[in-house]
């Protein structure tokens, strides 16, 4: 067999081991597995260029190994495709990183409005921005808490509402992105947290994301720690539901379904990395709304309880 030939099966196979089973890429050297596990769903990208390549070389052997990335992308992300019965939620929730320099809050609150949530969770809140947040909100969400750069906004009456303490190591007394509420609804209370992760980036040595695994993990003891049943996350969490540094969240509470809702960047949508996550409740959609004055798109979730 050609080596050509050999090569393309080979790229082929690799490809489709790793969207099967991405959590067989290690994690140790600049956290690859996280960085593959971020952007999984564009890896049939792949797909194509492996077609063409075997259409190139007149490869039959190579045509066929391709189909095999695209068969472990269906089993992965195929349900994303697939239409779902409506069913009326009891609660609709948005979450938004409107961005510390977004220009326009007016705007940004008219398009979060129009999806008619009940409760809103925003992140990078700035304090010279804040009143022009509260008074575009104000009418229809009178109900809201905000500590340190993270908000929740609700047409319910809000009880209980304290700042979550989700710092990494080596950051600052003054540095707050984490907040807990009980949202007092129609069908009972409801511990709405709202968490902004720290930033990942991506670099010579690989992908930076320590501070916001150490994050994550003490956001997670939080949430392990929560004694009411129901629970709402609305977060800015800088990753994907696949990626492994957010288990501690995700072990804590149920993903949302099939959906690809991408958020960021707001340009060109890659990822959702702003996140509804629910526990005893079940997000039955999640999608992503038009473009604010932020460089991430805003995304809404129908829940049952």
């Amino acid at each position: 067999m050609p080596i050509f030939r050999v090569v393309l099966v080979a790229v082929a196979v690799l490809v489709a081991v790793v969207l099967a089973v991405p959590q067989w890429v290690p994690n140790g050297v600049g956290r690859l597995g996280s960085l593959v596990e971020t952007f999984l769903p564009w890896l049939a990208l792949a797909v194509p260029v492996l077609l063409g390549l075997a259409w190139w070389r007149r490869s039959m052997a190579g045509a066929l190994a391709a189909l095999l990335p695209l068969a472990a992308w269906l089993h992965q992300f195929g349900g994303h495709l697939l239409p779902r019965g409506e069913q009326p939620p009891h609660l609709v929730a948005v979450q938004h990183n409107v961005s510390d320099e977004n220009a326009d809050p007016a705007g940004t609150a008219r398009t979060l409005i129009a999806a008619r949530p009940d409760v809103i969770g925003l992140e990078e809140l700035l304090p010279a921005a804040l009143p022009a947040w509260e008074d575009a909100l104000r009418a229809d969400y009178p109900y809201r808490t905000v500590h340190g750069t993270v908000g929740l906004w609700s047409r319910h009456p809000l009880a209980e509402a304290a700042p979550v303490d989700i710092r990494p190591p080596g950051v600052g007394p003054d540095w707050n992105r984490g907040l807990r509420a009980v949202a007092r609804t129609p069908h009972g209370d409801i511990a709405v947290y709202v968490a902004h992760l720290p930033s990942v980036r991506i670099g010579l040595e690989g992908f930076d994301a320590v501070r916001r695994d150490e994050s994550a993990r003490r956001l997670g003891a939080v949430l392990a720690a929560e004694p009411l049943g129901r629970v709402l996350l609305l977060g800015d969490l800088n990753s994907t539901v696949d990626d492994r540094g957010l288990r501690p969240v995700l072990s804590l509470m149920t993903a949302p379904p099939s959906d690809f809702a991408f958020s960021w960047p707001a340009r060109v949508p890659l990822a959702r990395i702003d996140q509804i996550l629910a526990r005893a409740m079940t997000v039955t959609e999640i999608h992503s709304l038009p473009r604010t004055g932020s460089d991430h798109l805003p995304v809404a979730a129908r829940i049952r309880l």
